[in-house]
């Protein structure tokens, strides 16, 4: 269960330098500050940048980026080149109906239908390449959720990305399913790194780069399937991924919830119930290895969610509905549970923290309108499920 009580940890001598860019205000675990100690220790590790997103995870804290001169697959865990993209749609927000919207959205769930081989091969994979799971958003924290730019502080960035305050945009964060977790179960056992040069460690790099071009294929097929839902044109505004190693200073960056951001343009995803950002990261801070946070961060762990909420069926439903006026999808009832607005810390404060640091800007707030997730129940009857969705659907075209 979650603390504000943190503790900065000291890392025993010889290890690597901490870099923490939260302050006081921030919503930080004990344990997190033990997982940065742990990762401070580690063979090789030089430099480590933590971020007001930072929680723990299971293999390492999440929300921080670490240098070293080998790879340590676990600091990464499954889901390689898991990330965040949004997608500028071309449908006026004064022709949006939320209601319509939410059940065309349903759509989402189940496998794509399109040509897999093909969009494969464009990127540059094999033309099988896990395809059964590609186009499809997964489990877990991953969403696809529907946004209005809301309040913008420079209108000049924004314009050059054909953004402007009132656009609908589409959020994706998913990564490289199947894919991702095929990758690392061939290094669980690498606990003590590997060496880029040696034939296992550049087997997992090329592996791992496969799954970072597949991740980022499978936002874009997710936001493709969305806008035809919604029966709009889209067009990429920016993707960065949060979950990856990248060659950096002669070594290796870590990347675990903190996004690249060496690009004009990166997202900061709230919770369901809380405003999302859109930052200009801001150079001069070499510290910070080039990353920012990810997200909000988890306030609370997912066990720990069944307890504060979802214990009675009007708690649930209340749970399906935001403070803006949007609308949930998530018919798994425990993953509405262990996703609610409550597990996350504020995404507010995580922005005001990195500008105070000097590393990035807020460009403009994203209010969610729709986030789906989930449209069918866990332990739902398929035939009626079908049945419910296809009068959704018929319903949607009046």
């Amino acid at each position: 269960m979650g603390t504000s009580q943190r503790h900065d940890c000291s890392p025993p001598s010889g290890a690597a330098v901490i870099h923490r860019f939260y302050s006081s205000a921030s919503w930080i675990e004990g344990a997190a500050e033990d997982q940065l100690c742990m990762a401070a220790g580690l063979a090789g590790v030089s430099h480590i940048a933590a971020f007001p997103d930072l929680h723990p995870g299971k293999y390492g804290p999440v929300g921080s980026t670490i240098l070293a001169d080998r790879i340590y697959p676990q600091l990464i865990g499954n889901d390689i080149g898991c990330g965040m993209s949004v997608y500028v749609l071309d449908l006026p927000a004064r022709k949006l109906r939320l209601d319509k919207a939410a059940i065309r959205l349903r759509a989402l769930e189940g496998p794509w239908q399109g040509d897999a081989a093909h969009r494969l091969k464009q990127a540059g994979l094999a033309h099988d390449l896990h395809d059964a799971s590609l186009g499809t958003i997964g489990g877990g924290n991953h969403f696809c959720e529907l946004q209005r730019v809301g309040e913008t502080t420079s209108t000049g960035l924004l314009s050059s990305t054909g953004l402007a305050e009132g656009d609908l945009v589409l959020m994706v964060h998913s990564g490289s399913r199947s894919l991702g977790t095929e990758v690392f179960g061939t290094v669980l056992g690498a606990f003590g790194g590997l060496d880029a040069d040696a034939r296992d460690g550049a087997a997992y790099l090329e592996a791992h780069d496969r799954a970072v071009a597949w991740a980022s294929l499978n936002r874009t097929l997710v936001a493709e399937r969305a806008a035809q839902a919604l029966r709009c044109d889209y067009r990429l505004a920016c993707d960065a991924p949060h979950n990856l190693i990248e060659a950096h200073r002669g070594g290796f960056l870590h990347r675990k919830g903190a996004a690249k951001a060496d690009m004009p343009l990166v997202p900061l995803a709230g919770s369901r119930d809380a405003l999302s950002y859109l930052l200009q990261p801001l150079p001069g801070n070499p510290d910070a290895l080039a990353s920012l946070a990810h997200g909000a961060g988890r306030k609370y762990d997912r066990r720990s969610m069944t307890l504060r909420t979802g214990k009675t069926r009007s708690e649930r439903d209340r749970l399906t509905r935001t403070s803006f006026g949007g609308m949930v999808i998530c018919e798994d009832r425990q993953l509405l549970v262990e996703e609610a607005p409550g597990a996350y810390k504020d995404p507010g404060q995580v922005v005001r923290d990195l500008a105070s640091a000097g590393l990035a800007a807020p460009l403009a707030s994203l209010t969610p309108l729709v986030t789906f997730k989930k449209a069918v129940g866990a332990d739902a009857d398929g035939g009626r499920c079908e049945k419910e969705r296809r009068l959704r659907e018929r319903r949607a075209e009046r």
